[in-house]
């Protein structure tokens, strides 16, 4: 059976302090703290994992908070919005929500006969909650404030801003896998079959809009997922035959990646299923320890103490 894509692994952006990051995502949004570790090429930074009870890939949104860290601005090169799936008639009580806790959105709105709430993190990154009209079944974690009524189950779509989106739609073509779906003025939707959830790809054309610049408050990389190694192999001589530049195997500890830059701009990731998140801690534990790669493991003293508390 041919190896595919299956919809997005995990997104990853870049915040500014880690406290308010981890507040307003695990107490506002009502999302799980899956992995509490540190950057793999800064170790006195942390990196976030936040998604549903089990770390289901599709449901992950990875953050590395730098203390200080100037904002970023929206433009051309990047992934412009994360959308994810609530259920329907949701939209009421995240409204409510965002007004309780002083969260900037946008009034309910619709596009491709789907109702979506626009809104900003602290850092203002920018979110879409998206009622499907395809039936989502994932179990979403709750929590007291949250329950499964309301809360968010994992990744709906990533829009990727663009000035000529030709090349990046090759790639998700050519190489992922999707196909054009359906188009409304300049925005282009994209979707595989392969899965029935986190399965879109937005590019949006703005061909006279100035680059954007990835800081805080912007989206590092997105991942897409594959079902193992021998699968993201397969897509590394793909990438490499398709002319495009790609890292060798990396391991990063939960999963194995591959990263490349679309012709775009955007740094894509490609990420395996295995591991995962309980290689080193239990689904009932996840989150609450934290984890070190095993290089940085002799200095876990002097990285704790630096790491901002939490708590």
């Amino acid at each position: 059976m041919e190896n595919r894509i299956l919809g997005l692994h995990h997104i990853t952006a870049i915040a500014g302090e880690a406290k308010l990051n981890y507040n307003f995502y695990t107490n506002v949004l009502g999302l799980r703290l899956v992995k509490k570790t540190v950057n793999f090429d800064d170790p006195y930074t942390y990196h976030f994992y936040f998604g549903d009870k089990v770390g289901t890939p599709g449901s992950i949104l990875t953050f590395f908070p730098w203390e200080g860290m100037q904002s970023g601005r929206r433009g051309t090169r990047q992934v412009t919005e994360i959308g994810y799936s609530v259920p329907q008639n949701s939209l009421g009580f995240w409204l409510e929500r965002f007004e309780k806790h002083n969260v900037i959105y946008n009034k309910v709105s619709e596009k491709f006969s789907e109702q979506y709430l626009t809104f900003l993190d602290p850092d203002g990154l920018k979110f879409e909650l998206i009622t499907s009209k395809n039936e989502d079944t994932r179990l979403p974690w709750e929590t007291d404030s949250v329950t499964a009524e309301h809360a968010l189950k994992g990744f709906h779509n990533v829009s990727i801003t663009t000035n000529k989106m030709e090349g990046t739609a090759k790639v998700l073509t050519d190489i992922f896998g999707y196909k054009l779906q359906e188009s409304h003025v300049n925005r282009h939707r994209f979707v595989t079959d392969a899965v029935s959830t986190a399965n879109i790809v937005d590019l949006v054309e703005a061909p006279g809009e100035s680059v954007g610049h990835v800081a805080a408050g912007s989206v590092h990389h997105v991942a897409f997922r594959v079902k193992d190694e021998q699968a993201l192999m397969e897509f590394r001589d793909k990438v490499i035959a398709a002319g495009l530049q790609i890292t060798e195997k990396i391991d990063r500890n939960y999963f194995y990646s591959l990263y490349f830059r679309e012709p775009g701009g955007v740094l894509f990731e490609i990420a395996t299923d295995n591991p995962g998140f309980s290689i080193d801690e239990s689904v009932e534990e996840l989150g609450s320890g934290l984890k070190l790669p095993a290089q940085y493991e002799s200095h876990r003293e002097d990285i704790s103490k630096r790491l901002a508390v939490l708590d």
